[in-house]
């Protein structure tokens, strides 16, 4: 017997319970490890706070549905450590096969709609993609940060492969991009937590 839309409906909203169970690879201001569901939340609401610095014009609430909806793949994927090079290369098959069958939960026009809208910010090529990935970034450098670069030095992670990363977060934003490299990531390549094995492109004594 066919599933009911409204059945459809609830068992995604169930199905995707399991995200609160995906941990990541950045811990908590009380030194927890952060899960996806806690992350997509907090990035959700920094773009609500912080979107009047976006290069472009967006559309908020479009913004967040795709920052509450771009991890939901991990449940199937798992999460890949942003600077784990050789999960990276696997990640796009595995979240791709993952994203279909979890937006296929859904009645097939809100599957449609959310699969579409995961595969805009995986682009990231739309105005809104842009901020979205730069909240997506921002997020876990401020966490980093708050945490004494604990995950960083842990993870011997050198100042290059932050700086790779975070050309998304000026894509997105170059208010942001420059406040998170003066106030987060220098203090971290200054006090040792950051392997400086690059050039910052800010100093503390930039013009703000």
């Amino acid at each position: 017997m066919e599933k009911s839309r409204i059945d459809k409906q609830m068992a995604f909203a169930l199905e995707i319970d399991k995200e609160k169970e995906i941990k990541r690879q950045t811990r908590k201001t009380n030194t927890e490890m952060e899960n996806d569901a806690e992350h997509a939340w907090h990035a959700a609401l920094m773009a609500i706070l912080l979107s009047e610095y976006a290069n472009e014009k967006i559309d908020v609430l479009k913004t967040v549905t795709m920052l509450l909806i771009h991890d939901v793949v991990e449940i199937d994927a798992g999460d890949t450590y942003a600077y784990d090079e050789q999960g990276q290369k696997s990640a796009a098959d595995r979240e791709m096969k993952a994203a279909k069958r979890i937006y296929g939960l859904l009645p097939e026009d809100q599957g449609k709609k959310l699969l579409n809208l995961w595969m805009e910010f995986e682009a990231n090529e739309s105005a809104e993609a842009k901020f979205a990935h730069c909240m997506d970034n921002v997020q876990p450098v401020m966490l980093n940060a708050a945490d004494g670069g604990y995950m960083w030095k842990k993870n011997s992670i050198p100042l290059s492969k932050i700086l790779k990363r975070q050309e998304n977060t000026k894509k997105g934003s170059e208010v942001l991009y420059k406040y998170i490299l003066e106030n987060f990531i220098s203090k971290n390549v200054e006090n040792g937590n950051i392997i400086h094995d690059s050039v910052l492109p800010y100093s503390h004594d930039s013009d703000k």
